[in-house]
């Protein structure tokens, strides 16, 4: 039980900090702790390693239709949704 509630809390730490992660915006890093933390959390929960691949699937996708047409509305809706039920996921 109290290994299900840490994996839930570490899901949770991840889901709040993963776009920051990826974007490495100088303006808002995260500290070393927070980045060994999230990346220890990666490596063991597919559920999490999953959703960064979908953010940087979907990066790449939106770099190359902004360079042609702008990004796609429907494309960065979906992005949020999907933050979105992540975060959902772990409240609920």
């Amino acid at each position: 039980m109290t290994s299900g509630i840490r994996r839930v809390l570490s899901c949770h730490f991840t889901a709040k900090r993963l776009q920051r992660y990826l974007d490495a915006d100088p303006s808002a890093p995260l500290d070393p702790a927070e980045i060994r933390r999230l990346e220890a959390h990666l490596a063991e929960c597919a559920r999490c390693a999953a959703a960064v691949e979908d953010f940087r699937s979907m990066r790449w996708a939106m770099l190359r239709l902004s360079r042609l047409v702008g990004p796609d509305p429907a494309a960065v809706a979906r992005l949020h949704r999907s933050v979105d039920e992540l975060l959902e996921e772990d409240r609920g």
